[in-house]
């Protein structure tokens, strides 16, 4: 990053909200934008267009094809999960198949709505697997809004370099404040954003460690009741190549800065963690055992580092026996055979005041589900 940035991104930072953290006055990463701040009237090319043809094709790019209401359930309606003949993420396709354990249905497995006059906001996460591929492929944040109507939304694996993030600035209409991270190190290559109606309070990029901050991998927004972290955590790769720096290295160094962020607010954790911590977590686990995201060495560092220091594992909380996939390989979503490597992990304190903690299993244009949070205020 040059000084000009680096300058320019810490008049980001409003009041005197982080005097208490020191380490959250440095700004490490070297290519992180923020959006939002100023609004700026750009155009939207290709998503318009690509969302006036949407209805007639939805069905054939990830989102199910809708029926109307009247043909629905009225639970199916307000929850926003057409009926659909085939559904491959209610079978339970485990081979474990503990008896208590069930196969997670969004339709009938989440709470009802709060009432709207509930002070709440909604979370989305989701890793697009490179957003411009998705956006060319169908991708329609219209439809995705009229049907969640979410408030953040967070997205990891963007793959954007610096010089492509104007062009997705209005990536979701009506959502005024963008903040984008972008790797340096390896162009086209991991990357986070978080697109939001929300104004936050304050908005820091990285870890404030030069040293892992050079992927676009973490993007802070500070809101009045707690901190939402928007986090990509490094696979361990091929070969288990990045193993050793992610379980020495990042996790501890995360996991540090996630407790200074507590010392003012409650954190929320979103995104991309990259290990499926639990048996039950994975379709295949006896086999899986030396793969990337479910090694003992990552289920011990996610335990070590976040679940044993406070924080809450928020679906799992919630659906303590339920089998839930958010990423499948290749030609493995109709079959179930996935992974849960998508999370929302939450601070003690603020745990309870989570009201649904869920999967999209139905929305496929990338290899990973979306997932929502419900966090009442």
């Amino acid at each position: 990053m040059t000084m000009a940035m680096h300058a320019a991104g810490l008049r980001m930072f409003r009041g005197s909200h982080l005097a208490a953290l020191p380490c959250l006055q440095r700004l490490g990463c070297a290519a992180a934008f923020a959006r939002g701040l100023t609004t700026v009237a750009y155009g939207r090319p290709g998503i318009k267009r690509i969302a006036a043809n949407m209805s007639s094709t939805s069905s054939q790019r990830g989102y199910p094809a809708q029926r109307s209401a009247a043909n629905m359930s009225s639970t199916s309606s307000q929850r926003g999960y057409p009926a659909r003949k085939s559904e491959p993420w209610t079978r339970l396709t485990h081979q474990e198949r503990r008896p208590q354990w069930v196969a997670y249905n969004p339709r009938t497995m989440r709470p009802p709505p709060l009432s709207t006059d509930t002070n709440s906001m909604k979370i989305l996460s989701w890793n697009v697997n490179g957003l411009q591929t998705m956006v060319q492929s169908g991708f329609s944040a219209d439809e995705l809004v009229g049907r969640e109507n979410f408030d953040v939304l967070c997205l990891q694996e963007t793959h954007l370099e610096e010089r492509n993030v104007d062009l997705f600035k209005n990536l979701v209409p009506e959502y005024d404040y963008t903040y984008w991270s972008c790797s340096v190190a390896r162009f086209g290559y991991s990357g986070t954003a978080v697109i939001s109606r929300v104004q936050p309070i304050s908005v820091q990029y990285g870890l404030g460690i030069p040293e892992h901050d050079q992927e676009g991998r973490l993007i802070t927004l500070e809101f009045d009741d707690f901190y939402l972290v928007n986090a990509y955590i490094p696979n361990s790769g091929r070969g288990l190549r990045r193993l050793n720096y992610r379980v020495d290295d990042w996790d501890p160094c995360f996991s540090d800065f996630i407790k200074k962020l507590e010392c003012s607010k409650p954190v929320i954790v979103a995104g991309d963690l990259n290990c499926a911590r639990e048996s039950i977590d994975i379709h295949n686990p006896q086999a899986k055992t030396e793969a990337a995201g479910f090694t003992i060495e990552e289920r011990e560092s996610f335990e070590e580092n976040f679940t044993s220091k406070g924080l809450i594992d928020t679906f799992r909380k919630q659906h303590p026996n339920a089998v839930a996939y958010t990423f499948w390989g290749e030609n493995q979503r109709i079959t179930n055979k996935g992974w849960r490597l998508d999370y929302f992990l939450a601070s003690e304190s603020i745990a309870d005041k989570v009201h649904d903690s869920y999967t999209l299993p139905d929305v496929s244009l990338s290899d990973h589900s979306p997932i929502g949070l419900v966090l009442k205020l």
